[in-house]
């Protein structure tokens, strides 16, 4: 399938940082993403948290599936809009790679930890990871990922107005155009992560028992997905709610309880399907307006633009917000959330003070990065403390607090 001229286009990329020979069977896209997934920092995805902690449950979504989640639906909508599906592909795979364990509430604790020593946010944190952290070629530190995949990891949210130290100085020996637009496919990508978060912080939400699917009923878009779900129940004739597995238990009021669990869980995943749907077509609706409006003729246009591209329209901007608002005020801020949350922001605290205050107990290769100069012993602290997964992050904290623990 041919891509649209304002595509992001193979050739020519812009390169990569360090000059290596094209692959003859990828495109410089595929080669990228195919970095990213076998990366360490990919697969420590699979035990850092999302809403909830790691060992809470294997059925609720982690960094990993999350950022699958992401990548397949900005996937699906850049090849309805005709832009290269496999760099949208490697931001969105990439996107994540420095978020913190424990979620949001460990970033938060780390940034404050890091206030005094350059601060700390995962977008940035994912740009340190693959051109600095990643250490698994002879040539170079890093992933030596192309210029395009990198702008739109940087600026996949938009333009960065105010550059950490680290990113400035990054920027400064390779400019990635900081203050422009990024590319419709990495636009795809922040949009992806939005739709995602929302349908699966819904589902867990739900599952968990934390929300009930009566919680959902007044919340735009996903009150109207659950009544037409609901009217589709309804309308299923007799018996047909009867599952496999079920129909020859015997005990009628064991089955009635079966047929319920099972009708309340497709409802769940019918309604998360839906609002997924309403959001991602959206999206596809307001960026073809967008898109022939503007007349963007090249990539280059898309990033000198004066607005995004990609983006919802109006009254699904304000639904998407309000979805937000809920799952803030309903999930993530819920009293058993808090406690884990608390919990997490402590251990990630105690961690960063030990090791910054003693950096000789940092493992041996992280010590050796560390150095001496306090500002770059701070950073590695940090840097290490991200690499966690929940789980090593809290057998990290009993090994340097617990005297039990020989190690």
């Amino acid at each position: 399938m041919s891509i649209a001229k304002y595509a992001v286009h193979a050739r020519p990329s812009r390169g990569r940082l360090f000059p290596e020979a094209e692959s003859p069977t990828r495109s410089p896209w595929q080669r990228d993403r195919d970095r990213v997934v076998h990366s360490s920092g990919f697969r420590r995805l699979q035990y850092k948290t999302q809403v909830f902690i790691n060992h809470e449950g294997d059925f609720f979504r982690t960094r990993l599936t999350h950022s699958l989640e992401v990548a397949q639906i900005a996937r699906s909508m850049a090849r309805h809009l005709a832009v290269d599906e496999d760099v949208t592909e490697a931001v969105a795979l990439a996107h994540d790679l420095g978020h913190t364990p424990f979620g949001h509430a460990g970033e938060d604790a780390l940034a404050e930890a890091m206030a005094q020593w350059g601060g700390f946010d995962h977008n940035t944190q994912a740009m340190r990871q693959v051109t600095v952290l990643e250490r698994r070629y002879l040539d170079f530190d890093g992933l030596n990922l192309t210029w395009e995949t990198l702008e739109g990891l940087a600026k996949h949210n938009g333009p960065v107005d105010s550059p950490s130290g680290w990113l400035r100085d990054y920027d400064a020996a390779h400019p990635l155009q900081l203050d422009q637009f990024a590319s419709v496919e990495a636009q795809l990508a922040a949009l992806a992560d939005d739709i995602a978060y929302h349908g699966h912080d819904l589902d867990d939400g739900v599952r968990s028992g934390l929300l009930s699917l009566d919680d959902l009923a007044d919340v735009p878009i996903v009150g109207e997905a659950l009544a037409e779900a609901r009217r589709r129940v309804d309308a299923t004739p007799p018996g047909r709610e009867i599952v496999f597995g079920v129909a020859g238990m015997g005990d009628a009021p064991q089955l009635r309880r079966a047929c319920a669990i099972d009708r309340d869980q497709r409802l769940r995943h019918e309604t998360v399907r839906r609002v997924i749907n309403v959001l991602a077509s959206d999206v596809l609706e307001q960026t073809r307006l967008n898109l022939a409006r503007l007349e963007p003729r090249s990539a280059d246009d898309v990033r000198r633009a004066d607005r995004s591209m990609v983006a919802f329209s109006p009254k699904v901007a304000d639904a998407n917000a309000a979805i937000r608002e809920f799952l803030f005020a309903r999930l993530y801020r819920h009293w058993k959330v808090n406690r884990m949350t608390h919990k997490a922001r402590r251990v990630t605290k105690e961690l960063f003070a030990t090791l910054s205050e003693s950096p000789a107990l940092l493992p041996d290769e992280w010590r050796a990065l560390a150095g001496a100069d306090k500002t770059v012993q701070m950073r590695v602290v940090a840097d290490y403390l991200a690499s966690m997964t929940d789980r090593f992050a809290m057998e990290e904290h009993r090994r340097l607090t617990d005297l039990s623990v020989a190690e």
